[in-house]
């Protein structure tokens, strides 16, 4: 039954992760929550489920031309940089402090978003 529930889990995730919307982060929460593995352990699968899926995923962007190479260069430079520095924090954190982290983060942008379609709301109103 939990090969069965972690392929639908995979798969959803996957599609989500085609779409560019986030599906690790999921995929770390269902780890943590329902599968009982530590935050840390839960982040690396991630890490590691993360390539294929997004190689599989880039051909159809580039394909589309959906990539814009000079902001990829940027944000891929920068965010590989915060990323080295981020994993050496991580892997030296208690191991209590990092689900927290993590938590806080998904609140903030729970929050970020819900105060985002307010916005937009707010704006149509006006506009309309």
């Amino acid at each position: 039954m939990r090969f069965l529930i972690d392929t639908l889990i995979g798969a959803a995730t996957g599609v989500i992760s085609g779409f560019g919307v986030g599906g690790g982060t999921l995929l770390v929460l269902y780890l943590t929550l329902f599968s009982k593995v530590q935050q840390l352990q839960a982040q690396g699968i991630n890490l590691l489920y993360f390539i294929p899926c997004a190689v599989s995923a880039i051909f159809s962007h580039i394909k589309n031309k959906r990539i814009d190479y000079t902001a990829w260069l940027v944000s891929g430079g920068f965010g590989t940089l915060s990323a080295l520095g981020a994993s050496y924090l991580a892997t030296r954190m208690e191991m209590n402090i990092l689900p927290r982290v993590f938590g806080g983060f998904l609140v903030v942008m729970g929050l970020w978003e819900i105060i985002s379609v307010i916005r937009e709301k707010r704006l149509e109103k006006k506009e309309g």
